[in-house]
C-alpha cells in the first residue's frame, strides 16, 4: 500500500458543506409531504453534518503536539471520534430510521405533493453521488494497486473510511427513499413509505457495524503498514555494521504516524562510539524511506 497522505480536512468539509443544504432541503420536504421515507433521510443528513463536526473535532485533537502525559502524541483521539460517529451513525440514524419506519408501516399516513418530496431527493441523489465519487477519486489515488476493499479495511486514515462510508450509506439510501415514494404514490399504498424508511436504517445500521469493526482495530492499536516492517528488514540487510533483526514492532499512532521499535544485532567489534554511529545510520536510512515513523526505539545487542 502507498504511504499515506497528510492529513487533510477537505473531503470533510466538501460533505458537511453538501450534507448541511441537502438536510435542509429534505427537511422542507418531510414537512410538506409527511413523507417517512423523507423524514428519516432528513434525520440522516442532519446526522451527518453532527457526524462531520465531529470528525473535524477529531483531526484538531489529533494534531496536538506530544506533551508530558501523552508523550506518543494525540494521534488516536481521530480515532476515537471516528468510532464515536460509527456509533452515531448506527443510533441516531439507522435505528430510529428503522423505528419510523416500523412505525409507519403499523400506522400508514397519506404521502402528500409527492412531486416535492422526488425533486428534493433526486437534487440530493445527484449532490451526495458527486460527494462518493469525489471520495473513491481519492481512495483510488491513495491506495495505488492495492484492491479497493482490502484498502478501506487496511488503511489507517480512519476519517476518509468514515465520510466514504457516510456518502455512500447516504446515497443508497437516497434512492431506496425515491424507490419507496414512488412506490407509494402509484400502489396507493403508505406503507411502502415505511419500508423504504427500514431499508434506509438497515443500510446505515449496516455501514455503521463495518466502521466500527474497522475502526476498533485502530483504536485499540493496530500494527502499523506491513511495508514499514519490509522497510526495516531492507535496511539491517543493506548497511554493513547492523548483523540481524533479532525482533521488532510497529504501532500505528494516528494517521502518518507510526512507532517502531526494533533489537538489532551489531558487529561485536563495534566500539561505542561506532555502535552510536550505526544505530544513527540506521535511523537516518529507515526515515527517509519511511517519513511516518515518528518514534523509533533501537535496542541494541552484540554478538558474543
Amino acid at each position: 500500500m502507498g504511504s499515506e497522505q497528510k492529513h487533510g480536512t477537505g473531503h470533510i468539509l466538501q460533505s458537511l458543506v453538501v450534507n448541511a443544504v441537502i438536510a435542509t432541503g429534505k427537511g422542507v420536504a418531510a414537512v410538506l409531504t409527511g413523507s417517512g421515507a423523507m423524514l428519516a433521510e432528513t434525520l440522516h443528513s442532519a446526522a451527518d453534518c453532527g457526524n462531520q463536526g465531529l470528525l473535524l473535532l477529531g483531526v484538531h485533537r489529533a494534531r496536538r503536539p506530544a506533551d508530558e502525559r501523552h508523550p506518543l502524541g494525540y494521534g488516536r483521539a481521530l480515532y476515537f471520534w471516528s468510532f464515536m460517529v460509527a456509533l452515531l451513525l448506527f443510533s441516531g440514524g439507522g435505528v430510529f430510521s428503522v423505528y419510523e419506519g416500523i412505525h409507519k408501516i403499523r400506522h400508514p399516513e397519506p404521502v402528500d405533493r409527492v412531486w416535492i418530496a422526488l425533486v428534493i431527493l433526486l437534487c440530493s441523489l445527484a449532490l451526495e453521488g458527486a460527494a462518493t465519487l469525489s471520495n473513491i477519486k481519492e481512495i483510488g489515488r491513495r491506495r495505488g494497486d492495492v484492491p479497493f476493499m482490502r484498502y478501506l479495511r487496511e488503511t489507517k486514515d480512519s476519517d476518509l473510511v468514515v465520510v466514504f462510508g457516510e456518502n455512500m450509506a447516504a446515497t443508497l439510501g437516497l434512492a431506496l427513499a425515491t424507490v419507496a415514494v414512488i412506490v407509494s404514490h402509484y400502489t396507493g399504498d403508505t406503507r411502502w413509505d415505511g419500508v423504504g424508511s427500514v431499508a434506509i436504517g438497515v443500510v446505515l445500521i449496516g455501514v455503521a457495524v463495518f466502521l466500527a469493526v474497522e475502526i476498533k482495530s485502530l483504536l485499540i492499536g493496530e500494527a502499523a503498514d506491513p511495508k514499514i516492517s519490509r522497510a526495516v528488514a531492507d535496511v539491517v540487510t543493506e548497511l554493513s555494521r547492523t548483523e540481524e533483526l533479532l525482533w521488532m514492532t510497529t504501532i500505528q499512532q494516528g494517521p502518518g504516524e507510526v512507532m517502531v521499535a526494533v533489537k538489532l544485532r551489531f558487529a561485536a567489534t563495534l566500539t561505542t562510539r561506532e555502535l552510536a554511529q550505526a544505530i544513527d545510520e540506521f535511523e537516518a536510512e529507515l526515515r527517509k524511506r519511511c517519513p511516518e515513523v515518528r518514534w523509533l526505539f533501537v535496542e541494541p545487542a552484540l554478538e558474543p
